[in-house]
Order: C-alpha cells, then structure tokens, then sequence
C-alpha cells in the first residue's frame, strides 16, 4: 500500500530547491505525485530517455525532460517577498481556507 504524503505544494506554484545537485534554482511546477512525495519543476532535475522509432517520433533518439524532485526538498516563492517563505493557513471572511506567507501574510492561492 502506497502512503499518501500532504502536499505543501500545489500545481502552477512557483518554488525554489532548497537541497541537492539543483539548489538555489527556480521554476513553476508542472506535475505532483502525493503517491511518492515528489514533484516535477519546469527546467529541473533533467533526465534522458532513450526512445526506440515509432509511428510518432521516426528518428527516436534521447529526449531530455523533466524528472521528479523530492517535494521537501522545495519551498514556495512569496511574489511580495521575493523569497523562499513557509505557509500558514488563513481562513477568509466567507470561511474558505487558503495558503498564506509567513512572512508578509500575502495570500499564496488564486
């Protein structure tokens, strides 16, 4: 049985890596996997795939693409703050939960 680890992190939000071979880069996130506890961020952790020729790629070849990072190993970006920032949970007036920064209580969700 796969154990389902909370994400800190949703799709579309921009991160930094915190730890390991790509620390200190940034990008957006393209994809999550609670399943693993991992995520793929644009432009980070590229990996290659050697693939065979098919119907839909005839030359095959490497491809070079996205592979997956550790979601604890990144940190969400405050767009006011300019900065890695934990989260805190705020609830709204109209009683919906959402993510907020830390630091300058910027709300993080749309």
């Amino acid at each position: 049985m796969v154990s389902r680890v909370k994400m800190h992190v949703k799709k579309g939000d921009t991160v930094m890596v915190i730890a390991g071979k790509e620390k200190g880069k940034s990008g957006k996130i393209l994809g999550i996997n609670p399943g693993k506890g991992t995520v793929i961020v644009e432009k980070i952790n590229f990996i290659k795939r050697h693939s065979r020729p098919t119907n839909k790629a005839p030359q095959g070849g490497i491809i070079e693409k996205e592979g997956p990072v550790k979601a604890s190993n990144v940190n969400i970006m405050c767009s006011k703050c300019d900065a890695t920032v934990r989260i805190r949970k705020k609830v709204l007036d109209d009683g919906k939960k959402v993510r907020a920064c830390a630091k300058c209580g910027e709300i993080l969700d749309q």
